[in-house]
Order: structure tokens, then sequence, then C-alpha cells
């Protein structure tokens, strides 16, 4: 490890390939929903299309959702489906060695798009069903391990406190410690279950169950999840945290997103949810040239 660099953190590998070895990889938001916060493509041409362009952008996997984190409209189990299968079964014959990953929380989502080749499960209501661990190692594939602070699915947070582990010097560490012993032990889990630890990655959860305050440490403290040992997931794209911190609107928020994907970054996070692939793309190769994980892809400057 160079001095004052910290350490670099564990790739993410996917049905035995690695996933962008020298630099974080890039995880594309393409959501099939006609209710998310930012973007959606509500019919097949334009979830298409959104990937193609993620592609074209530099995207390393795409993550597709069915249903909107926050609260909205009930989707049931076979509603899901049928917003994220056609999409599945489209880029895995379209771009097969593009890695895919399914946003849900549901076994009976994770088993569909398992079967049809999805690569990793993104369970963002931490292990709310139980029984979706073991649908992701049966196919050998990948589990997100995240933090809600008890809440279940789609539901907001209201004053969430954390004072387990609080100390003086730092009253915002409890929300540290409580997510560090659940993604851990989320993360031993889908291990115990069959889940090749390399493709187990803990996410930190901005926004779930945190005030903007708790989203903040989090992130200034990333190396602590990357001395986890396992790959780090940061979806920060956008979100609420980042607003607040600037006051300003979801379509205005790419700046501030860039700015806490470089710290976390630079803090040895392996994977980046966006919606703003090639931004994001060229802030992590940028970090990884300022670590000394990747070369300047060129450097003739007094050479010449």
């Amino acid at each position: 490890m160079r001095a004052g660099v910290p350490p670099r953190g564990v790739a993410l590998v996917l049905r035995g390939r690695a996933l962008a070895p020298d630099r974080a990889a890039v995880m594309a938001v393409v959501n099939r929903t006609p209710d998310s916060f930012h973007t959606h493509h509500d019919d097949d041409a334009a979830a298409q299309a959104a990937v193609a362009r993620a592609v074209a952008e530099g995207a390393d996997l795409v993550d597709i959702g069915g249903v909107r984190a926050g609260r909205g409209p009930t989707v049931e189990v076979t509603e899901e489906i049928d917003r994220v299968l056609p999409l599945v079964r489209w880029v895995r014959e379209t771009y097969p060695e593009l890695p895919v990953s399914v946003d849900t929380w549901r076994a009976e989502v994770a088993e569909a798009v398992l079967a049809a080749g999805a690569d990793l499960v993104n369970d963002t209501w931490a292990g709310h069903d139980p029984e979706l661990v073991g649908v992701a190692a049966a196919h050998g594939a990948g589990i997100v391990c995240s933090h809600t602070g008890g809440l279940p699915p789609r539901t907001d947070p209201l004053r969430p406190q954390y004072r387990a582990g609080r100390t003086a010097a730092d009253p915002l560490d409890g929300v540290l410690r409580d997510v560090l012993a659940t993604v851990s032990a989320a993360a031993a889990r889908a291990v115990e279950a069959g889940v090749d630890p390399r493709s187990v990655l803990v996410d930190p959860t901005h926004d779930f169950g945190k005030t903007t305050w708790h989203s903040v440490h989090l992130t200034r403290r990333t190396d602590e999840l990357v001395a986890l040992g396992y790959p780090v997931l940061m979806a920060l794209s956008r979100k609420d945290f980042v607003g607040e911190s600037l006051d300003l609107p979801v379509g205005e928020r790419l700046e501030g997103t860039l700015a806490a994907t470089a710290v976390a970054a630079w803090l040895g996070a392996s994977v980046f949810r966006a919606h703003d692939v090639r931004a994001t793309r060229r802030v992590v190769e940028m970090t990884a040239v300022l670590r000394g994980d990747a070369p300047p892809a060129r450097a003739v400057r007094g050479l010449a």
C-alpha cells in the first residue's frame, strides 16, 4: 500500500469473472417502472435503448428494477416479473457478456430472472425475504447485502436513531456500527448458503433507514466497510442526502453525486450504482489513476 492511500477494495466477481479489477465498476440503473424518482422506462423499447446507451457510455453491468424503492402503488410479484424478465432475456441475448443485476427483494422474482441468465440479486431491503439468498446460491449468482435499519420494503425512515456504539467523540458512529454488524452478518449468511464471497456485495444503503447526517457519515467512513473484506457497493446517485446537502432537486444533483463518488472510490469502494454512467465512469477511472491502481490512458506531456 502506498503511503497516504487507503487499502484497495476487493473486486466484484460474478460467475468467475472479475469486473474492472484495476478500478471501481459502474452499475447502470435501468428502471422498468412508471414512478421511479429520477429516470424510468415504461416500455420495452425505451428500456432496451437505456441499456444500449449505458453500454456505449461504459457500464460494467446493468441493474434492472421493476418496483420503485419508495412508497407508491402496490406491485404484485407477477407484475414485477412481467416488467423485468423480458428485459433480462433481451440483455442476455443482445449483450451476452454484460453482467446483469436485478433489484428485487422477492425470491420468486429472483428465481425467474436468475433462471433467465441474470448474475446478481440487488436486495436493497436487507434480507426481508429469507428465501432470497438461497435462490442466489442455487443459481451460482451474487447478492447484495444491504442495511435499512430494520425497515420493511418501500417504507421511509422517520427519525431513525442508532444509539449502540455511539461515542462521545463522534455520536454518528452508532449508525456505522449498526451497518457494519448488519451487513457482516448478512454476508456471512450468504457465504454459508453457498454464495461465492467474492460475489457478495455489502451496501451501506444510503438514505434507507437513515438521515442525511447518517449517509454523509457512512460515505466518509467507506474504508471501514472495505475492511470487512467484501466488495463494497455504493448507491449514491442523486439521492436525498446529496440533495439535502446542497439544497438541490433530483435533476441538479449530478455534481454532488460525483463528489461523493470520488471520496468513496478513493476509500476503496468497488462498485457504484449510477444513473449517469459516462460521468461516473470517468470519475472512478481518474480516482484509480490518482490512487495508483491504474496508469493514465495516455502520458506524453513533457516526454516528447
